[in-house]
């Protein structure tokens, strides 16, 4: 794997997983920046259960699924975010159909805050649920499933306000810029107090903006050990910033909730490798 796959990778914040023969993945913007960052459709007929590792990004995902992992013919939840990575195991014939929001979005969708957020599985009402499952039953076109979303979306995207576009900026930089390693530089960064940044970010994400910026960097490390096993520890911990690789093994299991050694296990057992 090259190093612009471990970029769409990184970028991603999603599923770990290559892709398997038996599940369909896509994923497709929505036209509505300012609330969602995408949405996200999969299929599965697996013969035996079938584990996916998943890194989360720090934002809310909405999920309607049917399968015979849920009760009744759809289930649709609330997700929160999590920087651990987690696991979910699909079973039999099933799909999803996930919308993974901006931080903008979440006082429009729950009234869940700041730590509550983090790791929530909620029942979630509100989205056209029943129509997005009847689609899915029936051809799951991607243009039906975004005309159903854009529907619901339109409205909750035009109440956006300045605090939102605060959060959403805040939590771009934070993913995107390595120099950022502070939460005053974070700061400084969106031209806002780090007082104003720690509850805006807080409010809208759960997480606080240090721990915002520590996410980027262990999930930048988690996807690099699990798709390049051999990946120098010393040199990645370097690259991220941290004084040694004693130091990033330390926050990295601490953050992800495995060590380095248990992330290289699970790539170097992945499917084709």
């Amino acid at each position: 794997m090259g190093p612009s796959e471990i970029r769409r990778a990184v970028a991603s914040r999603g599923h770990l997983n290559p892709g398997s023969p038996h599940v369909a993945f896509d994923r497709f913007e929505l036209g509505l920046p300012d609330l969602v960052r995408n949405v996200w459709v999969v299929r599965w007929d697996v013969p035996r259960p079938l584990v996916q590792r998943v890194l989360n990004h720090p934002a809310v995902n909405v999920v309607t699924e049917g399968g015979p992992q849920v009760d009744g013919p759809h289930h649709t939840g609330l997700y929160g975010p999590t920087p651990r990575v987690s696991t979910r195991t699909l079973h039999g014939v099933g799909w999803a159909v996930g919308v993974l929001f901006r931080p903008a979005a979440t006082p429009h969708l729950t009234d869940l805050t700041e730590g509550a957020l983090l790791g929530a599985d909620v029942p979630h009402a509100g989205s056209p649920a029943a129509a997005i499952a009847e689609e899915m039953h029936a051809a799951g076109a991607r243009d039906a499933v975004a005309a159903l979303l854009l529907g619901w979306l339109r409205p909750l995207a035009d109440r956006v306000d300045d605090a939102g576009r605060l959060a959403n900026r805040a939590s771009d930089l934070a993913e995107t810029r390595p120099d950022i390693l502070e939460a005053s530089a974070l700061a400084d960064a969106v031209h806002a107090s780090t007082r104003t940044v720690e509850r805006i970010v807080r409010r809208h994400t759960g997480f606080t903006p240090k721990q915002l910026i520590e996410c980027r960097r262990m999930q930048t490390a988690a996807t690099r050990l699990y798709l390049e096993p051999d990946t120098d520890l010393a040199g990645l911990a370097a690259e991220l910033g941290f004084a040694d690789h004693a130091h990033l093994t330390r926050r990295y299991r601490a953050a992800i909730g495995e060590t380095p050694s248990a992330t290289r296990a699970a790539g170097r057992a992945r499917p084709g490798v």
